[in-house]
């Protein structure tokens, strides 16, 4: 069985959450990476027996499940236990709901995470041909963490001997999940009111476009990347933006703009009074040269707000700035974007703001297995827990290996 498997896989108050410099960003380029995911073109005359019988299987596959969903009774897990959750939020899941599946919609995520998806969410979306995710007990202690930070009265009783970090860099190894829980969390900021600023590809600030070294801060200005962060900003929040003041009038130092050079008549911008974050972030996105500004104000900005809490959060981040001070961080390493290793000490960072993302335990693989199971990536006929734990311990719990493995199944 490992044998065959190995052949197969080689052929195939006020309350803030801060991270990351919007400058200071180091450059790598590096090509784009090709896609992993073929796609036939069903209209091609020229496909070959084997992408039109991909095809086929592609369509009689989507034809079954379509089938299948009005059979209850297939939406089976671990143990005879419901598959699915009936919890209606994020909000309402709770430790009973470990090891299920939370149900999705494509209009749903459209509106609450309009920045866009993680690969890996992406990636579980298309070949499980279902947009449901793992509720997994590392994301519910993560929400639970900042539930207790903005609300401690509410979890003082149920919270006793746990540690409320303000500070929290997500760790672990590559296909752990730490992407996708970062992406719940600000699912479930949002549906909670929070103003939520969202960096899903972190790595996007250091690839591509201009870099220009300030001479006033000695730092790396990115004006392109900075004005997709505003951009992006206001796809989910333009709303609350225009009820929210500026309180910070001092003008903001211009830098170089993407491509044109340095302005010869100014080097700073102001600030009317009136102005509001709105206006702020526009202001950003419509003039090259105080973009990088914009954004290091704004996060300035965002700490002062008091009427809602506020949530910053960056996926696939190597860099810190400080974290020694009162304000809340979160954000999640990537091990997979060839950004470096981090390290074990992290200069001005609390030593307890790591927290390890584990891989699937062997329940949680279980409950995997069985999803795919319901979702046609395993043959009923092979399906057995001798074969699901084989295929477990091969990939040692990497949950993209478990899922590009268990078609293979035999």
């Amino acid at each position: 069985m490992l044998r065959s498997l190995t052949r197969a896989a080689e052929t195939h108050h006020s309350w803030h959450l801060k991270l990351v410099p919007f400058s200071s960003l180091s450059h790598t380029s590096r090509p784009p990476k090709p896609s992993t995911h073929f796609k036939p073109d069903p209209k091609k005359s020229t496909a070959t027996p084997a992408v039109a019988a991909a095809l086929y299987d592609e369509q009689e596959r989507i034809r079954q499940l379509a089938a299948d969903d009005k059979n209850p009774s297939l939406d089976v897990g671990r143990n005879g236990r419901p598959l699915f959750t009936s919890a209606p939020s994020l909000s309402h899941l709770s430790r009973n709901d470990v090891c299920t599946y939370f149900k999705l919609t494509k209009d749903t995520l459209n509106a609450v995470l309009p920045e866009g998806l993680p690969v890996g969410m992406v990636n579980e979306f298309q070949d499980s041909m279902r947009k449901a995710l793992l509720v997994r007990q590392s994301f519910l202690d993560l929400r639970d963490n900042f539930r207790r930070v903005v609300d401690p009265p509410m979890w003082s009783s149920n919270g006793k001997g746990v540690k409320v970090r303000k500070q929290v860099v997500l760790d672990g190894p590559v296909s752990c999940g730490k992407s996708i829980a970062l992406a719940m969390l600000v699912q479930w900021a949002r549906e909670e009111g929070w103003l939520v600023l969202y960096v899903p590809k972190g790595k996007d600030w250091t690839h591509g476009g201009f870099f220009y070294k300030h001479p006033q801060t000695g730092l790396w200005d990115t004006p392109v990347q900075a004005e997709n962060v505003l951009k992006d900003f206001l796809k989910y929040n333009e709303s609350y933006l225009k009820e929210l003041p500026c309180q910070i009038f001092d003008p903001i130092v211009l830098g170089e703009g993407a491509g044109v050079g340095w302005l010869k008549d100014a080097d700073s911008l102001a600030i009317p009074e009136g102005t509001n974050l709105y206006e702020l972030v526009k202001t950003g996105i419509e003039q090259t040269h105080a973009a990088v500004g914009v954004v290091v104000r704004l996060r300035k900005e965002l700490s002062l707000v008091k009427d809602r809490p506020v949530l910053i959060a960056v996926d696939q981040v190597k860099a810190f700035r400080s974290m020694m001070h009162d304000d809340m961080m979160v954000g999640a390493f990537s091990h997979s974007t060839a950004v470096g290793k981090l390290r074990k000490e992290l200069p001005d960072v609390p030593a307890d703001a790591r927290v390890m993302f584990p891989r699937y335990s062997l329940d949680e693989a279980e409950t995997v297995c069985h999803y795919y199971l319901r979702q046609r990536l395993i043959r009923r006929e092979a399906f057995s827990e001798e074969n699901w734990k084989k295929i477990y311990f091969l990939s040692n719990g990497n949950g993209t290996e478990i899922r590009g493995l268990v078609p293979f199944m035999r």
